[in-house]
């Protein structure tokens, strides 16, 4: 997309970080040079060096600019911001569907935890999502993709985009790089779209390996991260662009609905093209009272990351031990375990989600039950990375959208039970609620042997 009306855009901390390679980077700050292993590299020092913005009237916290529209001086001034010649890293808006400070500072931060050049955001992770998609792809383009993905985004890919927009979608499985290859149609594929760590099975992709693979065959890889904050940096991977629904583990509080998109400038400046933007034209607009509410919140993000993925590591393992069926991906049994201990920042663990296959839909249904109205453990809802323990049966909630053959080719049982384990309380107070429900399952001969 052409990006000539679009200003130039505020990168992360007021620094540039270029990928050298995928095991070293260049960090250009106050004039100087470190190389440094995207291993060795701390999500939670690049938001602590991220710009800090001061209130108006030198608060402490930055001001809320919550206008539609912003006044200029001279009316020779419009004319230059329209044609791109003053924008926002001047300190110059038009209006708060294009760029607002507010918003336009919580991407700051955004960008900082990704380690991406850039980054916006929006009303809802389903519309970074489809933004990102519909700025890469337009009609006759083909998307590969992950045949393991929230529901929502598989709606998407199998049905809306084709539906609406003459685009088309394969599915694979993520975890066969040569069915990845082989399912690229040179010329014609333009995205390889997929998780990080999957909703809800919990496999993880190999970023560095599929990366490689796409950009091989000049496509562009997307991935979304929203199951992974702190513990995965996707562009520093090789991802292209990295989407996440801010809803979750970032916001952390269940109240905000929110997305995200981190990637290079030039396409974040595109996607805010006066004439081809899909932000911009499509209009799913952050408002700059919950872009406040969220900048407060990702500063303690890398605490709260923590204290998840310890919980959801000492419970897998104790389940494992009661004799439940437990994925966890910090476990050593998991498929994908050391290629995750592999890619993971330094001591963010593991995730903070764990699944118990139950079998089948009622016996899950049953243990939910248990757990919320006997052992006063966790609350049965959909969504995750809320601070008290969620929990849902994903094949007739979030991945409801997948038909059965598509629920059994990407491993999804009919008693998948997905837990987004909280933090609050003590671990031994939780784990004695929890304990105290498998063993009324013991007791009812409901406990599946693993």
């Amino acid at each position: 997309m052409a990006d000539t009306q679009s200003p130039s855009f505020l990168v992360a901390g007021g620094a540039v970080e270029e990928r050298d390679d995928l095991k070293a980077i260049i960090q250009k700050k106050s004039g100087k040079v470190a190389a440094a292993s995207p291993w060795e590299w701390d999500p939670a020092s690049s938001i602590a060096s991220a710009r800090h913005e001061f209130g108006e009237h030198g608060g402490v916290n930055m001001s809320i600019e919550a206008s539609a529209t912003f006044t200029v001086m001279e009316s020779e001034t419009m004319r230059r911001m329209f044609t791109g010649e003053l924008g926002p890293e001047r300190d110059f808006f038009i209006y708060s569907r294009h760029f607002n400070p507010t918003v336009l500072n919580l991407g700051r931060l955004m960008a900082a935890l990704e380690g991406t050049e850039a980054a916006y955001c929006t009303a809802s992770g389903m519309a970074a999502i489809s933004s990102v998609l519909m700025q890469l792809c337009c009609s006759g383009g083909h998307i590969v993709a992950s045949s393991v993905l929230y529901g929502g985004s598989h709606a998407l890919l199998t049905h809306f985009l084709p539906e609406a927009c003459n685009i088309t979608t394969t599915m694979v499985d993520i975890g066969d790089v040569s069915a990845v290859k082989n399912a690229i149609v040179e010329g014609k594929t333009k995205v390889l779209y997929f998780e990080a760590i999957s909703n809800p099975t919990l496999t993880v992709a190999n970023i560095p390996e599929l990366s490689r693979v796409a950009h091989e065959k000049g496509v562009k890889v997307v991935v979304d991260n929203t199951f992974a904050p702190m513990v995965l940096s996707p562009a520093r991977l090789g991802a292209d662009v990295v989407v996440h629904s801010i809803t979750k583990f970032i916001s952390g509080a269940a109240d905000i609905v929110s997305g995200a998109v981190c990637g290079p400038a030039w396409f974040v400046n595109s996607m805010m093209d006066l004439h081809h933007g899909a932000l911009m034209l499509l209009g799913p607009t952050m408002n700059p009272k919950v872009a406040f509410e969220l900048c407060e919140r990702v500063q303690h993000l890398g605490l709260r990351m923590k204290e998840h993925g310890a919980r959801a590591l000492a419970f897998a393992g104790r389940l494992k031990k009661l004799g439940l069926r437990v994925i966890y991906p910090g476990l050593e049994d998991h498929p994908q375990h050391q290629l995750l201990k592999s890619m993971a920042n330094k001591e963010y663990g593991y995730g903070g989600l764990l699944c118990l296959d139950m079998e089948t839909e009622e016996k899950a249904n049953r243990f939910m039950n248990i757990l919320q109205n006997y052992a006063q453990f966790g609350f049965i809802a959909v969504s995750l990375g809320y601070y008290e323990t969620l929990m849902s049966c994903s094949g007739s909630s979030t991945s409801s959208e997948l038909s059965s053959e598509e629920k059994s080719v990407a491993g999804i049982s009919p008693g998948l039970v997905r837990m987004s384990v909280g933090y609050v309380g003590t671990l031994e107070q939780r784990w004695s609620q929890l304990e105290k429900a498998v063993g009324h399952l013991k007791e009812h001969g409901l406990l599946l042997k693993n």
